[in-house]
C-alpha cells in the first residue's frame, strides 16, 4: 500500500510551455508561517519552484525528471530539455507523507506475558508477530513511523526472539511492502525477556546508537492518529535554542535556554488516550495522570490541532499503583508544593499510557540512575514531579544532566557577557509571540551583582547552587468521542480480539479510496474465487486473507480469518480472530474465540471465548466456554500431553 512519491506528471502542450511556480510567493507564505505558529519550524515548503522548457513534440507527460545530459536523445518523446530548480525552495523527495524529521525511533518488543497463549515459545514466534487484523502487530508502529517521515527505525528486542523477527522482515508480505530503508534489529546480549524498558537503555549497545533525539514506541501500538501534529507540537512548544540536538554540540554548551536548560534542552511529550468507548475491554489496565493548563497562546491552535489537547503532566503512576498507596495510607495525599505551583489540577484515571514518547537526547542520561526501571512509571512520573517539588530533580541527578560540570569564565570575558548572553529571548524578537523572558531574569540584586563583578561569580554565589529549572513534560490526552481516531495497546488476549474486530469495520481502500483509514485493508475478501455460494459473509465487519476457502452453508459475521484457512461446511463463527493456516471442521460453531496458526478445530465442536494454542488439535466434538487449550509440556502421562483445558474465567 505504500509507493514510492514521484515527481507530478506534467501534461506538455504542443508548443513551447514554461511552468513555474512563483517562488517569491512561496517564500511569502513559509515566512508568512513562521511568523505566526513556527518559531522554531523545521519543514520548509515542500513546493518547488520549477521552470521546465518544453521541446516541440506531441503532448505526453513525464514519470520522473532526467538530467539535461539524457535529454538530447529524447526529444522525439516530449521528455523536458532543461529542468531548472530553485535552490531556495527545498524539496523533500521521501515516499512518506512527511519530511525526514531528524528523530530515531525505537520499538520496544517486549515477551508479551499476558499473550501466552501465543507467545510460550518467543524464539519461534515472538509478541511483535501476532497477527492484528491479518498484520503482524509491528507493522502497525513501523508503519505510523513511516506515515511520520521517521526512517531511522530500530526494533529492540531479546536476543532469543531476534532470529524469527529478522525472518518475517524478510519474508512476511505485509513488513516486505514497507518503505525503505528497512528497520534495523538490536538484540543487545544483556537484554532479557524481564528487563525493564528505563533499564535497556543503561545497556551499552542501546546507549550507542542513540545519536539524537528519539521517539520511544511499544511493538503493541495501534494508532489511526498519526505523529505528525505530536511532532509539529513538540518543536513549538518544546523546542530549544539548538533546534534538534545530535548529542554531541549539546555537552559542549555553556549558555541556558530561557526554560532554564542549556542550549537546546527541551521537554518531551507523552500520549494518554481514553479507555472506553471503541475497541475497549473490561479490566483493562489504567493509569493515574495529574495535569495543569497551558498559558494561552497568542494564535489558538485551529480545530482538530492535537495542541488543544496538550497539558503539563505534574503526576503520573499506575491506577494500581495509586489504589495500593491509598489503601496502605487509607487517603490519597497531595504535597503541598503542587498546590502552590499549580492551584488547578486535573486529575484522570481512565486513561491508559500509549507508551508514545517523544525525548530530547538528555533523557538518556536520565536513565542512567540505576532506580528508574520503567519508563512509563520511574522516567515520565519522576521528571513529572520533579518540575514542581523541589529537590527531586537533584536526587534525580537531573542538575549534571541538564547543566554538566561548572565551566570557568573565559578570561576575555566578563559577568555582564554571560548576563547578556542569557537574557536573549527569541520569542521576544516576534510581533505575535509573548516574551518568556521573565522567566529567568534574575532579581535586581543578583542583576547588581552580576554588573559590579568584572571577575566571574562571588564565592558566596558559588557555594549556593542556582535553583535547578526542569524542562517541562506534556501530555496529550486523547479525546473521548465516537470521531476520534483509535489509539490501543493490544497487550491482552481481550484487547487481541478487540481491536482486530473493530480494524475489520474499517471501510477497505477498495470502497471508499484515499477516504480509507490509514489502518485499512485493501480489500475485505481478498480471495473472493475461494469463498463457496450459499454462504453468509457480512463484509462490513469481517476480513478474509489471501487463500481463504469458505464452503457452503457457512455463516461468519464479525470475524477475522488469516491467511490459507479452510472453513468447512455448515461453520458458524462469530467474533472471532483466526491466524494464518486454521481449520475448522464441519458444523463447528466459535463465538468470541481467538484460534493460533495451524490449529484445527474439530467437527461439531461447540466453543465459546476459547483461545486454541498454535498447532493445537482440538478433537472432534468438543464443548467449552471461556477455556485455554495448550499444550502441556514435561508431562508424564503422554495421554494428557496434547490437551489442556486451563480456566480464562468462571466456568459457568
Amino acid at each position: 500500500m505504500f509507493m514510492r512519491s514521484k515527481m507530478s506528471n506534467h501534461t506538455l502542450a504542443d508548443s513551447k510551455t514554461r511552468v513555474v511556480e512563483n517562488s517569491d510567493n512561496l517564500r511569502a507564505a513559509d515566512a508568512e508561517a513562521t511568523r505566526h505558529d513556527h518559531p522554531c519550524r523545521q519543514f520548509p515548503s515542500a513546493i518547488t519552484a520549477i521552470t521546465i522548457t518544453e521541446t516541440q513534440s506531441e503532448p505526453t507527460t513525464t514519470d520522473s525528471p532526467r538530467r539535461p545530459e539524457e535529454t538530447d536523445g529524447h526529444k522525439e518523446r516530449g521528455i523536458p530539455a532543461v529542468i531548472d530548480v530553485d535552490p531556495e525552495v527545498v524539496t523533500m523527495p521521501h515516499p512518506q507523507s512527511m519530511p525526514a524529521t531528524g528523530f530515531q525511533a525505537l520499538i520496544l518488543c517486549g515477551p508479551g506475558v499476558s499473550l501466552n497463549t501465543f507467545t510460550s515459545n518467543p524464539a519461534e514466534f515472538p509478541k511483535a508477530l501476532i497477527p492484528v487484523a491479518n498484520r503482524p502487530m509491528v507493522w502497525y508502529p513501523l508503519d505510523w513511523c513511516y506515515r511520520l517521515g521517521v526512517t531511522a527505525i530500530h526494533l529492540i528486542t531479546p536476543p532469543s526472539a531476534a532470529p524469527a523477527l529478522s525472518s518475517a522482515l524478510s519474508t512476511d508480505p505485509h513488513l516486505t511492502s514497507l518503505p525503505v530503508p528497512r528497520p534495523s534489529i538490536l538484540a543487545p546480549e544483556g537484554l532479557t525477556q524481564n528487563t525493564g524498558t528505563a533499564e535497556l537503555f543503561r545497556l551499552p549497545e542501546v546507549r550507542a546508537i542513540v545519536a539524537g533525539d528519539f521517539i520511544v514506541l511499544p511493538c503493541d501500538l495501534i494508532s489511526e492518529l498519526g505523529g505528525e501534529g505530536l511532532l509539529e507540537s513538540w518543536v513549538i512548544l518544546q523546542a530549544g535554542l539548538g533546534g534538534v540536538t545530535d548529542g554531541r554540540g549539546i555537552r559542549n554548551s555553556s549558555r541556558k535556554s530561557i526554560n532554564g536548560e542549556r542550549g537546546g534542552r527541551r521537554g518531551g511529550i507523552g500520549v494518554w488516550y481514553e479507555t472506553r468507548g471503541e475497541g475497549s475491554v473490561k479490566g483493562q489496565e489504567t493509569d493515574f495522570i495529574a495535569t495543569v493548563a497551558l498559558l494561552p497562546r497568542p494564535i489558538p491552535p485551529p480545530p482538530g490541532s492535537v495542541m488543544a489537547n496538550l497539558s503539563q503532566l505534574v503526576m503520573a503512576m499506575p491506577t494500581d499503583t495509586l489504589k495500593d498507596k491509598i489503601e496502605k495510607k487509607g487517603t490519597f495525599s497531595i504535597r503541598k508544593s503542587l498546590l502552590q505551583k499549580h492551584p488547578r489540577v486535573r486529575m484522570l484515571m481512565t486513561q491508559r499510557d500509549a507508551h508514545i514518547y517523544f525525548f530530547p537526547y538528555w533523557v538518556l542520561d536520565m536513565m542512567r540512575y540505576e532506580k528508574l526501571d520503567s519508563i512509563s512509571e520511574d522516567v515520565i512520573g519522576w521528571w513529572a514531579k520533579s518540575t514542581w517539588q523541589d529537590g527531586l530533580g537533584d536526587k534525580l541527578g537531573l542538575r549534571e544532566v541538564l547543566e554538566g560540570p561548572a565551566r570557568s569564565m573565559p578570561e576575555d570575558s566578563t559577568a555582564s557577557d554571560v548576563y547578556r548572553e542569557e537574557e536573549i529571548d527569541l520569542a521576544s524578537l516576534s510581533s505575535t509571540k509573548v516574551s518568556r523572558l521573565q522567566i529567568s531574569t534574575p532579581r535586581k540584586d543578583q542583576t547588581t551583582a552580576l554588573f559590579a563583578s568584572r571577575v566571574g561569580d562571588s564565592e558566596v554565589a558559588k557555594e549556593t547552587p542556582s535553583k535547578l529549572v526542569v524542562p517541562n513534560v506534556l501530555a496529550y490526552v486523547h479525546p473521548f468521542n465516537e470521531s476520534a481516531p483509535l489509539i490501543r495497546r493490544v497487550d491482552t488476549t481481550a484487547l487481541l480480539l478487540a481491536v482486530s474486530l473493530y480494524l475489520a469495520k474499517l471501510e477497505s481502500v477498495e470502497d471508499v479510496g484515499p477516504a480509507a483509514s490509514p489502518l485499512a485493508h485493501s480489500s475485505k475478501i481478498a480471495y473472493p474465487a475461494g469463498v463457496a455460494q450459499k454462504t453468509t459473509i457480512t463484509k462490513s465487519d469481517c476480513l478474509l486473507a489471501d487463500n481463504v476457502t469458505v464452503d457452503e452453508r457457512a455463516v461468519i459475521k464479525q470475524t477475522v480469518i488469516g491467511a490459507n484457512c479452510k472453513i468447512e461446511k455448515g461453520v458458524r463463527l462469530t467474533r472471532c480472530l483466526l491466524m494464518d493456516g486454521v481449520v475448522i471442521g464441519e458444523r463447528c460453531q466459535l463465538d468470541g474465540c481467538i484460534i493460533g496458526r495451524r490449529s484445527r478445530i474439530g467437527k461439531g465442536s461447540v466453543l465459546r471465548d476459547c483461545e486454541v494454542q498454535d498447532g493445537f488439535i482440538v478433537p472432534d466434538g468438543a464443548e467449552a466456554k471461556n477455556e485455554n487449550f495448550m499444550v502441556f509440556e514435561g508431562l508424564d502421562d503422554e495421554d494428557d500431553v496434547g490437551i489442556e483445558l486451563g480456566g480464562n474465567g468462571d466456568d459457568d
